[in-house]
């Protein structure tokens, strides 16, 4: 097994999680077989009981996990389904370590960071690696060096680098080259002090990643190699593109995934981008929508990143381009005009009582103007919760989440939620069989009658209800596989609604988009056309 590092210096949000699924990526073309592996230093178990303020979306997995939102990157760059094993974190860590401790299998020793805590994590790296099938795992550390939390991580990758052979093992470093001045100078030094920061923990990065406004100068590229002793081939120029699948394009320009496979020692077919006709419609669009994004974290755009990038893969596809409107929900309680130029509307998925009546309020534009809508999670629950209030009339109909004394519980907690007290990893989460049903919407988009998607949710539409919503015109085309849980949500009377209890989200590729997504996106084309013929 080869192994690429890549850590994080002087500042984080630099971009290491697209720089690791670039390199994933470029790999691949080259016929290489890999797989990822996050190392999250926070204490948190895993990233599910995370406010998306503080890290962004939590991106659900196969297998329930919920991750990072990088390993819904790895998986999109690389169109796999990875595990929760691909993400370690120390409350994992020390999680394990305690438990054995508890159950006598130290012996009596003295449990300490080194070697236990070291080596549990030096375990799980080389359990994916081996597990995976894969010829080369790239890991990602995330934060920065010198982070208190990140040291135990560090150590355990430096003596990983020590019983290994030293071709077997490379570490890639990304750090900020700030411009500053009126000539805009491109700064080392904070890139210098970083790189010996890490050789100071006993690791010398063989690649360094310079994040940076222009392209690195030479001037720039011989400073940085001479004072952290990397090869100049080995100092990449990272600028800003217009989209991240352009990223592993910038990368190989400068010949780093050659680079990489040499210094692994690996034989490398030719390169095949496997992205070629996908990008040139991505940076050459066709025609254009406007999507509204009706949501609580907004200012916050990685809160919903996986609906942004399932945009770009439709855009690949189809050649439409998407520009997002971010609305904040609570602002339609004011101002619903601000819905009046957009082509479509996407309700995505949530937790807590802010923003559910705005949110409400955009359902209710859709529904009465036919504007297509796509419900997600949340999203569809609100929009059985506006149809009960506003069509079938049902005062104060609401979820039991935000008022659990509603006269009309249209949507309740799912009953093995009962009683459940624990906030993490409790939910209703991962891959589950949906039954579609014939003749419907869903059926004709998906092609199959049944489909695998993920989910995460506490609260399901209440069956009581369901004959009369069917009887007024919501009609509910898609189930679990007992047939007692709404999955799938749609209205005859405005074709361009869909909503889906599942994040669809979560499985959509760049070659292979989801399909609810793609369907928001052909109706607010066809709105589109249809609002300009009715203007001429």
């Amino acid at each position: 097994m080869r192994y690429v590092v890549i850590t994080g210096g002087v500042i984080s949000g630099l971009g290491k999680g697209t720089l690791t699924s670039s390199l994933s990526y470029l790999l691949k073309c080259h016929g290489i077989k890999v797989t990822t592996l996050k190392i999250d230093p926070y204490l948190n178990y895993d990233a599910g009981t995370m406010n998306p303020y503080q890290h962004g979306e939590v991106f659900v997995l196969d297998d329930g996990s919920e991750v990072d939102l990088d390993l819904g990157n790895y998986e999109r760059f690389l169109d796999t389904s990875l595990s929760g094993r691909n993400n370690i974190t120390t409350g994992k860590i020390y999680k394990e370590v305690i438990e054995r401790e508890r159950r006598g299998e130290y012996l009596g020793s003295t449990v300490q960071i080194i070697p236990h805590i070291t080596n549990e994590i030096k375990r799980r790296i080389r359990e994916i690696g081996n597990n995976s099938g894969a010829q080369v795992a790239l890991i990602e550390v995330g934060g920065t060096v010198g982070d208190i939390e990140s040291m135990p991580f560090l150590e355990a990758l430096r003596e990983l680098n020590r019983e290994k052979d030293t071709e077997s093992m490379i570490f890639c470093h990304v750090t900020l080259v700030p411009e500053v001045g009126g000539n805009m100078e491109q700064k080392t030094k904070p890139t210098q002090h970083s790189v010996k920061a890490l050789r100071e923990i006993g690791i010398q990065p063989d690649v360094i990643f310079c994040r940076s406004r222009n392209k690195l100068s030479p001037d720039s590229v011989r400073r940085i190699s001479l004072f952290t002793d990397v090869n100049e081939e080995g100092v990449v120029s990272v600028t800003d593109v217009p989209n991240v699948y352009l990223v592993p394009d910038l990368l190989r320009r400068q010949g780093i995934d050659r680079f990489i496979i040499s210094k692994l020692g690996l034989g490398a077919g030719d390169f095949k981008d496997i992205w070629a006709e996908y990008k040139n419609n991505l940076v050459n669009p066709k025609k254009r929508v406007t999507i509204a994004l009706v949501g609580k974290y907004v200012e916050l755009q990685d809160a919903y990143i996986s609906h942004k990038e399932a945009f770009s893969h439709i855009t690949g596809k189809t050649g439409i381009a998407v520009d997002i409107k971010w609305i904040n929900s609570d602002d339609l309680l004011s101002d619903i005009s601000v819905l009046e130029d957009v082509h479509g509307i996407i309700v995505p998925g949530g937790f807590g009582y802010r923003g559910f009546e705005g949110k409400l309020r955009a359902a209710r534009f859709s529904r009465e103007r036919e504007v297509p809508y796509l419900g997600i999670c949340l999203g569809f629950q609100v929009a059985v919760v506006e149809f009960a209030r506003n069509v079938l009339g049902l005062e104060n109909a609401s979820s039991t989440e935000f008022d659990p004394k509603t006269p009309h519980p249209v949507i309740d907690l799912l009953p093995e939620q009962m009683g459940v007290m624990d906030k993490g990893g409790t939910m209703r989460l991962g891959s589950k069989k949906v039954l579609i049903k014939e003749g419907s919407l869903a059926r004709e988009l998906y092609g199959k009658d049944e489909v695998y998607e993920r989910h995460r949710h506490r609260y399901e539409v209440n069956p009581v209800y369901i004959d009369r919503f069917e009887k007024a015109g919501l009609k509910f085309s898609g189930t679990d596989e007992d047939r007692i849980r709404m999955e799938i949500a749609e209205m005859p009377s405005n074709p361009g609604m869909i909503a889906v209890q599942y994040h669809s989200e979560f499985l959509s590729r760049p070659l292979n988009p989801s399909v609810v997504h793609e369907y928001l996106v052909r109706s607010a084309l066809k709105y589109r056309e249809h609002l300009v013929e009715a203007a001429a």
